[in-house]
């Protein structure tokens, strides 16, 4: 899995820059355009344009980590999805499904206050890490991370016969 995350985050990254080289010329290209284009109107467009502009590239990477906690969070919350939640949001290595709750697991949280300590650490140190290594690459550590914490702790559940499920990275 980890070789795959990398290897894909390093085609992503390739893509990405060559994706802003092309947009860098087609804007200079059609600079001249955007003074015969009407202006679009929205306060509320503009204020979430202002703020999501605002962020660093670690900051809008780690929003969408986020987003995806949270809204697991939630269906953690719906009644009809336990059962669902249970069979592909928690690793336990006596399930019939052991590989997708390996990465599933790592957006899991029970609890608020797990949840919430766990994102503001993210977003904390996301900024440095992600100029560092760059969005595409931190994805891969985050889910690789997610997927090695997995099965180390199949590997300490087998040693110990301790067999309840557990979620989180």
């Amino acid at each position: 899995f980890t070789g795959s995350a990398f290897g894909s985050a390093a085609i992503w990254q390739y893509e990405s820059l060559k994706s802003r080289v092309q947009t860098y010329f087609e804007e200079a290209r059609a600079d001249w355009m955007d003074k015969m284009r009407p202006q679009k109107r929205g306060d509320f467009r503009k204020q979430v344009n202002s703020w999501w502009n605002s962020l660093t590239e670690g900051q809008r990477t780690v929003t969408g980590i986020i987003a995806a906690n949270v809204f697991v969070f939630c269906l953690w919350r719906l009644p009809g999805m336990r059962r669902f939640m249970f069979t592909y949001f928690t690793s336990n290595p006596s399930s019939r499904a052991l590989c997708s709750p390996m990465l599933l697991s790592t957006f899991s949280h029970f609890s608020l206050f797990h949840m919430a300590a766990n994102m503001y650490v993210l977003w904390s140190f996301s900024s440095s890490i992600v100029s560092l290594l760059g969005c595409e690459q931190f994805i891969a550590v985050y889910l690789s991370a997610g997927v090695i914490s997995t099965f180390v702790s199949y590997v300490a559940k087998m040693a110990t016969g301790r067999f309840e499920p557990s979620l989180g990275a």
